[in-house]
């Protein structure tokens, strides 16, 4: 996660509803994604691919037939004083699952179902052992992931061990891990650093799921747009070129710490057709829309939105909202 987008350490958070700030200035006809109707069944319209973004980089990819791809699924949005003005961070929160909603959005993906994690933040990672134990999906994710999600109760042989480079072929789907980089706040530093190379106590607090290397994932259906799906806002140009994915699913910028974040990635992405901001919300909110801005001082939706359209202006920009379901 990035906490210099937050803002804790420069003050309170903004807070206000993030269809007002984008009025005019984000979502214009032509940057819509086509969405499927409410209710429609999980594999939408004409058995097209489609995603759902579950909030902070969190989404549920579903393909006609096959198993869905969850990547970074956190839905319990516990609080921890992050965007609370009166109050202080507190790094010892103790993790908690929201079975019930976990369970509502996740629970049908089965054990032919893959989860995704780029990095093991809490709020990437803390719902997910809860996922694979009571699904049998795979998890795919760092070696620290591997580690913490047995200290959590997954079995081993359920989590799959990548580095960035594999090309990895679920049902048909193509899942290609990146490696990848975690954004860095004010004073160029990651919050909870580290990696876990053996299998810890038990994790109790938010403080015991540390960075653990970041990753990026390209997922390919077997009919549909090549997704790029980021969890943290930096990355390496040599790492992401060639990938030209159709859709990039971007991380906002913490701070102006990482240099030109935005140009050169979409240059280094042969500038997607599609961009989707993700990471921008007030994840320790309830998860119902219209999503609340999280940004702080950070790079705003609205900012990001006016630059991809100034770097790279062949690029349509989807602001998404919750559980909404797209086709891209």
């Amino acid at each position: 996660m990035s906490i210099g987008r937050r803002g804790f350490l420069r003050g309170a958070v903004a807070g206000g509803a993030l269809t007002p700030l984008l009025a005019g200035a984000a979502a214009p006809a032509h940057a819509t994604a086509a969405a499927a109707a409410p209710g429609a069944s999980p594999t939408g319209r004409g058995g097209r691919v489609v995603f759902r973004w579950l909030g902070t980089s969190g989404w549920r990819i579903d393909m006609p037939g096959r198993s869905s791809v969850l990547v970074d699924p956190f839905l319990t949005r516990f609080s921890t004083g992050l965007f609370d003005p009166d109050r202080k961070f507190d790094a010892k929160t103790s993790l908690t699952v929201d079975a019930a909603t976990v369970d509502e959005h996740t629970a049908d993906i089965g054990d032919r179902g893959v989860v995704l994690v780029t990095h093991t933040h809490w709020d990437h990672f803390s719902d997910v052992p809860h996922i694979a134990t009571t699904t049998g999906a795979q998890v795919v994710g760092t070696l620290t992931t591997y580690h913490l999600a047995q200290a959590m109760g997954v079995p081993v042989g359920q989590t799959s061990p990548v580095r960035g480079g594999e090309v990895l072929d679920f049902d048909g789907c193509v899942v290609e891990a990146v490696s990848s980089r975690h954004s860095r706040n004010a004073h160029h530093s990651v919050l909870f650093a580290g990696v876990r190379v053996g299998v810890p106590e038990a994790p109790a607090t938010i403080a015991d799921l540390p960075e653990g290397d970041t990753l990026a994932f390209q997922v390919t259906p077997p009919s549909g747009p090549s997704a790029f799906f980021m969890g943290a806002s930096d990355f390496a140009e040599r790492e992401v070129a060639g990938l030209a994915p159709d859709v990039a699913m971007v991380a906002l910028p913490s701070t102006s710490s990482t240099h030109e974040y935005v140009p050169r990635l979409l240059e280094a992405l042969d500038r997607p057709g599609t961009v989707v901001p993700v990471h921008w919300d007030h994840f320790e909110r309830e998860l119902a829309n219209p999503p609340v801005d999280g940004t702080g001082k950070g790079m705003s939706v609205g900012e990001f939105t006016a630059l991809v359209r100034r770097v790279s202006p062949g690029s349509r920009v989807v602001v998404p909202e919750y559980l909404t379901p797209y086709t891209f």
